[in-house]
């Protein structure tokens, strides 16, 4: 009886631990699915969802480069939130279109986004930020290096709070180095990095740049880019990053020919030596007969002979490497001959590459970007007036359908629970 109820006893206390071993693994396996689950957001979002559509962004940034950026995350369907002075907000919104009367350049730039009214040197509405700071999953800033320090808001205050928290500052010059408090603007950064003294006019003046390079290629780009990469490692680690982007230093990306000869210790070469800056008459700008502008790119070889063809350039004529000088005189005599209509209407079906540079009014209305939807997203106004959205670069596939309001300033209270909801 003794070796029986030994023997009882030891089998209920096997079960009873294996049963305390199952309950254990169940409740830990528990827990580290509830900790994975708040180190790390699901790599692979709904297909019924933007990529983005859980992604928290808080956005200090006025004008273009930063604006720009968080409207492609607010595109790609992240709810971002805006922080603006109470007095007049983003100085985009005081450029008021002559048409309407609206702010559309501000409009175009911070569709579905919010906006929260806040004096960030008011301690109780410093302390509003501070709260949306550490709920947000990216914060994107673009004062003058220190300011967001001497605010109580900079990374390092934020981050013992809020390690997952990504913080993005835009900058001329970046957060270090001589020039970091030095005020200036786009023509200024690329005439810093070298890029705006590579075309000149033949009097020597820089050619201005039909776009704003430093902002856009050395700011909202790199912004965004590098807001994605630390969103994986975030996604992996649980950690967040802080991410200085110094618009300048950007644009040399963009300077592969005229960078080659000085990496190899080499000198600048002068102005116009690339045919991308003026070199060959393949590669230009030419006026018709009325003064429509042609855009020649008829670089390769094939081109470039059934180019010289159509406009009657002989064989002798038209040799580039000899007389570039001459040969592009030959070819603005040619193209001065008939008007822009009849170029491309003889351009048209001939793989030349040249191309009538169109108004932007033309190009809005162009039958190509007219059949691939380019403009089909809306924007919503003040009131009921809509206009199309700015075109992001963006795959359809991830974009939010749910985004065509602009926001009024301080339209979202700081203290809304629904903040962060879209």
């Amino acid at each position: 009886m003794a070796i029986v109820a030994y023997s009882s006893q030891s089998s209920l206390f096997a079960i009873t631990r294996k049963w305390l071993m199952v309950v254990t693994w169940q409740s830990n396996l528990r827990i580290s699915l509830r900790l994975a689950q708040s180190l790390s957001k699901p790599w692979y979002p709904s297909m019924n969802k933007p990529p983005l559509h859980d992604l928290r962004v808080l956005d200090f940034t006025t004008l273009l480069p930063g604006p720009l950026a968080t409207l492609l995350l607010a595109e790609a369907g992240a709810t971002v939130v805006k922080i603006e002075h109470p007095k007049g907000g983003d100085p985009a919104r005081a450029r008021r279109s002559a048409i309407s009367g609206a702010s559309v350049e501000f409009a175009l730039v911070n569709r579905g986004k919010k906006s929260i009214a806040l004096d960030l040197k008011s301690p109780a509405e410093n302390a509003q930020a501070r709260k949306l700071a550490l709920q947000a999953d990216v914060l994107v800033e673009q004062f003058r290096p220190g300011v967001m320090a001497r605010l109580g808001l900079g990374y390092d205050a934020l981050r013992e709070h809020n390690p997952r928290l990504i913080y993005c500052s835009i900058s001329g010059y970046g957060q270090t180095g001589p020039l970091a408090q030095v005020a200036a603007h786009d023509l200024n950064y690329i005439a810093r990095s070298g890029m705006l003294g590579t075309s000149t006019h033949p009097d020597g003046r820089p050619v201005l740049p039909q776009g704003q390079i430093a902002d856009i290629g050395g700011g909202t780009l790199p912004a965004v880019i590098n807001i994605l990469l630390a969103l994986l490692r975030q996604r992996e680690t649980g950690e967040g990053c802080y991410l200085d982007i110094a618009m300048a230093e950007n644009t040399f990306m963009w300077m592969r020919r005229p960078l080659a000869p000085v990496l190899e210790g080499g000198d600048s070469p002068p102005p116009g030596s690339f045919s991308n800056t003026g070199a060959s008459p393949r590669l230009g700008t030419y006026l018709a007969k009325d003064g429509v502008a042609l855009a020649v790119v008829a670089v390769e070889e094939k081109f470039w002979t059934r180019f010289c063809d159509l406009i009657g350039l002989t064989k002798s004529e038209r040799d580039d490497v000899a007389e570039p000088a001459a040969v592009r005189t030959r070819v603005s005599q040619r193209l001065a001959a008939r008007t822009g209509a009849e170029w491309k209407t003889l351009f048209e079906h001939e793989d030349v590459c040249v191309e009538v540079a169109q108004s932007v009014a033309s190009a809005f209305h162009d039958a190509h970007f007219q059949q691939r939807g380019v403009f089909d997203r809306s924007l919503q106004l003040s009131g009921s007036q809509t206009i199309p959205a700015l075109p992001v670069p963006l795959a359809q596939e991830f974009l939010a359908s749910d985004r065509d309001g602009c926001p009024a300033l301080g339209s979202t209270a700081a203290d809304d629970d629904a903040v962060w909801n879209r």
